[in-house]
């Protein structure tokens, strides 16, 4: 039987006062469901995960944290509150008020900016379907369950977009949105990223550190939009964001501390050989990510990123914070470009390197990241240092993508990148020893021995506490 939209669904839409959009509604969720029992978590049906479900927009208090079935948890849609008086805060309409219906002349960019956000949060949760058999300890499985369930709340915002404002067109692509899957080679997911395989605990920590972060990016460009009901959307989506990156920086900086320890254990100093993941191969494992993440921005020097700034679809990173000309209409980008086997210096007009602007605010997080894990090795004891490669390292779209680039972006031969690309990047062997380490350990209190406990649990619970419990 279809759910009643009104009385069920938490939300700030007012629902209840439009028939069209609940009977919409009533017709996608069974859609919805066989999707998350088709391609979302595997096991955990049965089990009562403390889960924390958005219940408010309200700072401080949106969220409740409590014991919930998965197939029962309350997927919301919630906007953040309006701004009063809101203005478009770029492109040519700079200063007008912020649309609350679609303009026309948007009405296909738009729809294809909310459509490919919206391909990458399912997405996700097929990539990491499997992991919660594999869990390094509850605390860990509780994470992955949260991270889903969100995901899965961030399709509900984004698909009530679609049917709230795209008509028949919008349903149609929110059925869609269904129908694609992670990683199918006839009916992939929208973006490339989206379709690598994401099978072990490092893979997911590295997922939610470094592509989570490009969502950050993104959602925020898409929170300065003109079209207030998306701006609202992803503001309120960014406050669910910020515990995925938790969880994949943490979870990264918890297996670089546990290889010093075990490491320091080995008589041949090796973590390995103690039955943990040695540091050069977590450093490859984040060139990997990172490069691969670089590519989620589009090129630098893109017309589609003019076309949506220049009509007020999407901003800079806090758009509405920078001082100054918002137009955007003059300015130039330096771009380094391969012209004639060298990089050399190139302008562009600021409105087409839209794209990479967004992406140096990204790579400026990710050092930041960077930082606090090196510090963290250095409380352990080492002299080991992660680092960043460069953004033309590894990259499949863009201005560098058919050329070869060492770590620190320096033009290199066919030959040379042959020769050193199993010291930079995962080698099947190095997947196949990552792997061999998943076995899960589901004991309350207990860890696996590649990854070290966290600091503190979840919702001021102890670390020891019972996060998944049988019914």
């Amino acid at each position: 039987m279809a759910m009643d939209y009104a009385a069920a669904v938490p939300n700030n839409v007012d629902l209840s006062s439009d028939r069209r959009l609940r009977r919409a509604l009533s017709n996608w969720q069974p859609k919805f469901l066989d999707w998350w029992a088709e391609a979302g978590p595997e096991g955990f049906a049965e089990e009562e995960i403390y889960l924390r479900t958005a219940v408010s927009t309200e700072p401080g208090g949106w969220s409740r944290f409590g014991f919930v079935k998965m197939p029962e948890y309350r997927w919301g849609i919630f906007l953040a509150d309006k701004v009063p008086d809101r203005k478009v805060p770029c492109g040519d309409d700079a200063g007008q008020e912020a649309w609350q219906e679609v303009p026309g002349d948007r009405r296909s960019l738009l729809q294809s900016l909310i459509v490919t956000q919206a391909d990458t949060e399912p997405a996700s949760v097929e990539q990491q379907r499997a992991l919660g058999r594999s869990a390094p300890s509850l605390y860990d499985a509780r994470n992955l369950l949260q991270v889903n369930v969100e995901e899965a709340r961030h399709l509900w915002a984004m698909v009530y977009l679609l049917h709230r404002y795209f008509g028949r067109d919008g349903r149609d692509q929110a059925d869609d949105l269904l129908v694609r899957r992670a990683g199918n080679a006839d009916c992939p997911r929208i973006l490339e990223a989206f379709n690598q395989p994401c099978e072990d605990w490092l893979s997911f920590f590295c997922f939610t550190c470094f592509t989570d972060r490009d969502g950050k990016y993104q959602l925020g460009a898409l929170a300065e939009s003109g079209f207030d009901p998306l701006s609202r959307t992803c503001r309120f989506m960014l406050t669910e964001e910020a515990h995925h990156l938790f969880v994949g920086e943490r979870g990264l900086e918890r297996i670089l501390r546990r290889s010093v320890q075990l490491s320091r254990q080995d008589t041949n100093g090796d973590a390995r050989g103690q039955g943990g993941i040695d540091l050069h191969t977590l450093q490859k494992y984040c060139n990997f990510w990172f490069a691969y993440c670089l590519d989620l921005f589009g090129s630098e020097e893109s017309s589609n990123a003019a076309t949506a700034f220049s009509m007020g679809l999407k901003g800079r990173w806090k758009e509405s914070q920078i001082e100054g000309d918002r137009v955007c209409s003059r300015g130039e980008v330096i771009l380094p470009i391969v012209q004639d086997g060298l990089l050399v210096k190139r302008s562009v007009p600021l409105r087409r390197a839209m794209n990479e602007l967004l992406r140096r605010e990204y790579v400026k997080d990710c050092s930041r990241v960077v930082e606090r894990w090196n510090r963290a090795l250095k409380e352990e004891g080492s002299d080991f240092e992660v680092r960043l490669p460069s953004h033309r390292f590894f990259r499949r779209k863009g201005l560098y993508s058919e050329h070869r680039f060492d770590l620190d972006g320096r033009l290199v031969s066919e030959e040379e990148w042959m020769e050193h690309r199993h010291d930079w990047l995962p080698t099947a062997s190095d997947r196949e020893y990552v792997q061999s380490l998943m076995q899960p350990c589901l004991e309350p209190g207990k860890m696996a021995q590649w990854i070290c406990p966290p600091r503190r649990g979840v919702d001021g619970r102890p670390v020891q506490f019972e996060y998944v419990r049988s019914c």
